[in-house]
């Protein structure tokens, strides 16, 4: 019989815009949690920058 995951919070990622779940590890500070990963944390600055047309210019 397969096991049945209780319903979590879940919120939206606005770097990629994937929905993600409550995690155990974020317990403590699920409010202040905003990105799905390190990986969307640390481009936050970068899609940021896309969505207000302040792309980067070369040459």
């Amino acid at each position: 019989m397969a096991q049945r995951t209780p319903e979590l919070p879940q919120k939206t990622c606005p770097v990629c815009g994937r929905p993600f779940r409550w995690r155990k590890k974020w317990a403590a500070c699920w409010e202040r949690v905003k990105y799905c990963s390190e990986r969307c944390r640390r481009n936050r600055r970068k899609s940021h920058d896309r969505a207000a047309g302040k792309e980067d210019r070369q040459g």
